[in-house]
């Protein structure tokens, strides 16, 4: 059985990377053109990942719940690189709160900024700040979701970790209704060998803006970390 899905494991490493490597042309060759076309580009290699992911290793997705209308923002646990690069495919081209670093890397940057990527600069002050929630409210005039691993990093299925502190300040300042959604990715994907089975997203009932910090902390960590072993 570890044998069959080692196999498998290595037949999905080449074949999504070799297929990520079309879709990453498509994608500079897109940069051309106005950003919807980019951002399709951009979505079907989610959609590549997720046909990989299903017929090549045995993982199929199940959604509980549904995303209400009108601009949110989005908190999801972070479990492995699967919820990272299938976000496309649970949220309409959502714009993501990304770490500085990564907007650094030499073409990435450009890339992401054209989907709509939104630097996080910690502790660097005000400036910063007032920068991440200029690029996040356009993002959100758009009628795009906002979304944020709020944890900050990759949390082992089955445990917890204290938010960032950062998004307290945030749900503030945005003043709009926070969705928060659990995933179960961790034991099926975050390995080298992965396994077959199903990948649940449970999308929680929102969370109203102008809450103290206390209590939107709590009901995010409860609803994020819903699908962990109680």
């Amino acid at each position: 059985m570890v044998a069959i899905r080692a196999l498998r494991s290595l037949l999905f490493y080449f074949v999504f990377y070799l297929g990520t490597v079309f879709v990453v042309l498509a994608c500079l060759i897109a940069l051309l053109g106005d950003r919807q076309t980019f951002r399709r580009a951009v979505d079907r290699w989610a959609r590549w990942h997720r046909l990989c992911a299903r017929f090549l290793l045995g993982i199929t997705v199940r959604l509980e719940g549904t995303l209400p209308d009108g601009p949110i923002f989005v908190a999801m646990k972070h479990e492995s690189f699967f919820e990272a690069i299938d976000i496309a495919r649970v949220l309409p081209h959502p714009g993501v709160f990304a770490k500085a670093e990564l907007m650094r890397i030499p073409l990435w940057g450009l890339v992401g900024d054209r989907y709509g990527l939104v630097e996080v600069q910690r502790d660097q002050g005000a400036k910063a700040l007032r920068h991440m929630l200029s690029a996040a409210k356009r993002i959100s005039a758009e009628g795009r979701p906002l979304m944020i691993f709020p944890e900050g990093t990759r949390v082992p299925h089955g445990t917890r970790q204290p938010l960032q502190a950062g998004f307290a300040g945030v749900y503030k300042l945005l003043g709009l209704p926070v969705v928060a959604i659990a995933v179960d990715a961790g034991p099926l994907y975050h390995r080298w060998i992965k396994r077959p089975g199903i990948i649940t997203y449970r999308i929680a009932d929102p969370i109203p803006p102008g809450l103290p910090r206390d209590e939107v902390e709590a009901r995010v960590q409860a609803a994020i970390n819903a699908l962990n072993p109680q």
